[in-house]
């Protein structure tokens, strides 16, 4: 009923915070996409203040 077409490659994506990388297609052929999230800002430990 459902011809299944051969998968095209899509290269990966790159955007400012994030990269997106297709995945590869299931049992029922859904591809879908991976997200790759890199963080926004940097996280320190904190440190007490000195005393006055």
């Amino acid at each position: 009923m459902s011809d299944t077409k051969p998968v095209t490659k899509v290269p990966e994506g790159q955007a400012r915070f994030f990269k997106t990388r297709q995945m590869e297609p299931n049992d029922k052929g859904y591809v879908g996409f991976e997200t790759i999230w890199e963080p926004f800002q940097k996280e320190v430990p904190y440190e007490t203040p000195k005393r006055p």
